[in-house]
C-alpha cells in the first residue's frame, strides 16, 4: 500500500504544469505554422518568374511613321510609350503621380506599414474597401512581374518582389520603372503612351493640368479616363492638384491656374485614314532595312492635311462603288494615298491594283505623234478604224471627220490614236511607255493603245508626272529617311540625277492638249478649277473602270473608280463624271 502511494506521489510530482503544457503546445503549433509558412513562401519563391528576364523583356520593334513635316501620323507595333525618367520629365509630371499614389514613397521601405494601418482603419470605418495601402514599389512589382489574379500567393510574391526591387534599385529608378510599365489605355503601357493617346503629345511636354489628369487615371484607368469619363477625371485631377499643394510640390496659385486648364481629352485622330499609306510604306521599310531589331522612325513624304482631305472626299463621293486616289509632287514624292473609301471594311489597296486604264493611256500615243512632228493644230481624221477583227467604236459611236489633234484628244476619240499607232508603229508606243516608266508589262497589241493592258493607278499617275516634271524621269518615292530611336540614320534617300525623257517642245504641246481636256467642251471639264493645269479622263470597256489624272502647279493627282469584282458600273459613270469631280473637290478644298 505505501508503495502505491509513493508511485502516485512520484507521478504527480513529475507531471508538467498546465501552463507549461500550454506553452509547449503553442510553441509547437507556432513552429509548425512557421515551418509551413516558410515552406509556402519558399514554394512561391521557386515558382516566381525569372526576375532579370522579365525586367529586361524584349518586344517586337515598333515603327513610328512621320509625315513630311516630321510629325508622327501613326505607329505600328507600339505597346509601350517612349522611355521616360524622373530626370528627363518636367518635375510636375512625376510629382503628380507620387502625391496621389504614394506620398511617402521616398521615406518608407518596400512596404508602408503606416499606410497599411491607415487603409485598414478607413476600410473598417466605411464598411467597404475604400482605400489601399500598396506602395509604388508594390504596384511596380505587380505591373512588371505578376498577373492580376486576386490570390494570396500573388500578394506574397508582390511583397517578395518589392523587397527585391528596393534592394536592387534606388527610388528614382523604381519610379521610372513604374511610369514606363503602368497600363492606362487600351493595352498600351507607360505614361508616355497615355500622353500620346489622351493629349497627342509626349510625356515630357505635359502641362501641370495634363499631368494631374494622367495621375488621376492611376486609381482606375477606365473609370477616371479623361476620354470616357471626363467629369470623374477632372474631379480626381483636382484632388491630385490639392495634394500637390499640400505636399509642397506646387504653390496654391499654380494649383488654381492648373484647375482652370482641366478639360476633357480629345480623341486621337482616326489613324485608319493613314493605314493604306503606312501599309504601303511598311513594305518599302522592310525591303530597305530587312530584319528589324530596333524601334524605327520612318520619315515619309506624305502631307497629312492632304491625306485627310482626300480620305474625306473619297468617302463622300464614291457612293456604292470603290475608289482610290494617289497624289504626288511633280518629281515623284508621294504626298497622299487612299487605297479605298474605308480601310476598316477592306484593307485592299487599289492604288497598286492593276486595272484597265482606258483612254487615260492615250497621252502615250499622242506623245509619239508630237515627237514625230505633229502639232496640236495638225489635222487628223476621225472615222471608223479596223485592223483584222479589231474594230473599236468611238464613245456613243459618233465620228467627227477631219479634226485637229487637240480636238481629238479633248474629245477622247478612239480612232485617231489607233490610226496614229498604225502610222508610227506599235513598237514606238511601247517604247514611249517604257521611257515613261510603265512599258514592261504592256501587251504588244492595238487594244493596248486604248488602255486594254492593265496597270496600276500609281503607274498611270507616274506617266503624267513625267509630263508635268518638264519631261524629266520620275520615280515615285515615299521615304526620305529611316532612323533608330537614338536618331542614327539607317537609310536616307539619295536621288540620282533625272533623265530627260521628253523634249521641251513635246512637253509644251502635250501640256496644251491636257489643258484642253478640262476646258469647256472637254471630257474633263468637271475637274476645272483655279490652278488646275490640265488632265485626262479614262473609261474602260462596259464602264468597269473610270479614271481621271490631273495636275496643279505642285501636284499630280490620279483617281480611280470601279467595282472590286470587275462588274460594270452605271452607264453614266465615266472618267469625266465622279473621278473628275473627286479631283476637283480635292483641289478646291486644298489650302
Amino acid at each position: 500500500m505505501p508503495r502505491n502511494t509513493d508511485e502516485k506521489f512520484n507521478k504527480n510530482k513529475t507531471r508538467p504544469s498546465f501552463k507549461r503544457r500550454l506553452f509547449v503546445y503553442l510553441f509547437n503549433t507556432l513552429l509548425v505554422c512557421a515551418l509551413f509558412l516558410a515552406g509556402y513562401v519558399t514554394v512561391i519563391y521557386l515558382r516566381m518568374p525569372s526576375l532579370d528576364s522579365i525586367l529586361h523583356e524584349t518586344r517586337a520593334p515598333a515603327i513610328m511613321f512621320m509625315d513630311k513635316n516630321g510629325n508622327e501620323i501613326r505607329s505600328s507595333g507600339r505597346i509601350m510609350g517612349s522611355p521616360v525618367s524622373v530626370k528627363s520629365l518636367p518635375p510636375h509630371v512625376w510629382q503628380a503621380i507620387v502625391s496621389i499614389e504614394d506620398k511617402r514613397f521616398f521615406e518608407h521601405g518596400p512596404i508602408d506599414n503606416r499606410g497599411i494601418l491607415r487603409a485598414v482603419f478607413v476600410n473598417l470605418f466605411r464598411g467597404h474597401f475604400a482605400a489601399g495601402g500598396s506602395t509604388i514599389t508594390q504596384q511596380t512589382a505587380k505591373n512588371i512581374f505578376l498577373s492580376r489574379d486576386k490570390k494570396i500567393s500573388r500578394k506574397v510574391q508582390e511583397v517578395i518582389l518589392s523587397y527585391w526591387l528596393e534592394n536592387r534599385f534606388d527610388k528614382n529608378q523604381i519610379l521610372d520603372l513604374y511610369m514606363n510599365r503602368v497600363s492606362l489605355v487600351g493595352g498600351l503601357r507607360g505614361i508616355d503612351a497615355a500622353a500620346h493617346m489622351m493629349f497627342q503629345k509626349s510625356a515630357n511636354k505635359l502641362s501641370l493640368a495634363e499631368s494631374a489628369q494622367i495621375a488621376a487615371m492611376l486609381k482606375a484607368p477606365t473609370t477616371y479616363s479623361p476620354l470616357k469619363n471626363p467629369e470623374k477625371n477632372i474631379a480626381r485631377a483636382k484632388t491630385v492638384l490639392t495634394e500637390m499643394v499640400r505636399q509642397g510640390y506646387i504653390t496654391i496659385d499654380q494649383g488654381r491656374a492648373a484647375v482652370r486648364e482641366l478639360a476633357p481629352a480629345k480623341p486621337t485622330p482616326d489613324t485608319n485614314l493613314h493605314r493604306y499609306w503606312t501599309d504601303f510604306v511598311l513594305d518599302e521599310v522592310q525591303s530597305r532595312i530587312g530584319t528589324m531589331n530596333t524601334d524605327l522612325y520612318v520619315y515619309t513624304t506624305v502631307d497629312a492635311g492632304l491625306q485627310e482631305r482626300i480620305a474625306a472626299v473619297l468617302s463622300n463621293k464614291v457612293g456604292g462603288y470603290q475608289g482610290a486616289v494617289v497624289a504626288m509632287s511633280h518629281d515623284g514624292a508621294i504626298r497622299a494615298m487612299s487605297g479605298g473609301s474605308d480601310y476598316q471594311s477592306t484593307q485592299f489597296n487599289r492604288v497598286t491594283a492593276a486595272r484597265q486604264p482606258g483612254s487615260a493611256f492615250k497621252p502615250v500615243v499622242y506623245l509619239v505623234a508630237l515627237e514625230n512632228g505633229l502639232m496640236p493644230d495638225s489635222y487628223v481624221n476621225d472615222s471608223p478604224f479596223a485592223i483584222g477583227d479589231y474594230n473599236p467604236k468611238n464613245y456613243n459611236a459618233k465620228y467627227y471627220g477631219d479634226i485637229t489633234l487637240a480636238t481629238a484628244f479633248a474629245k477622247s476619240v478612239n480612232s485617231v490614236p489607233l490610226k496614229l499607232t498604225e502610222i508610227y508603229g506599235i513598237d514606238s508606243v511601247l517604247d514611249m511607255a517604257g521611257r515613261l516608266g510603265v512599258g514592261t508589262k504592256l501587251r504588244r497589241e492595238y487594244s493596248t493603245v486604248l488602255g486594254a493592258s492593265e496597270m496600276s493607278l500609281m503607274d498611270l499617275t507616274n506617266i503624267y508626272a513625267v509630263i508635268w516634271n518638264n519631261g524629266e524621269s520620275v520615280r515615285p518615292y515615299s521615304i526620305t529617311k529611316i532612323t533608330d530611336a537614338s536618331g542614327n540614320i539607317l537609310y536616307e534617300r539619295n536621288p540620282s540625277d533625272p533623265i530627260t525623257v521628253l523634249s521641251a517642245d513635246t512637253v509644251n504641246h502635250m501640256s496644251e492638249l491636257l489643258a484642253d481636256v478640262v476646258a469647256p467642251g472637254g471630257t474633263g471639264h468637271r475637274a476645272a478649277a483655279a490652278g488646275v493645269l490640265g488632265g485626262k479622263t479614262g473609261t474602260s470597256n462596259d464602264n468597269r473602270d473610270a479614271w481621271f489624272v490631273g495636275a496643279t502647279k505642285n501636284l499630280v493627282i490620279g483617281v480611280w473608280l470601279g467595282n472590286d469584282d470587275f462588274t460594270p458600273m452605271s452607264d453614266k459613270i465615266t472618267g469625266g463624271t465622279i473621278p473628275a469631280e473627286i479631283f476637283h473637290d480635292i483641289v478646291v478644298g486644298r489650302k
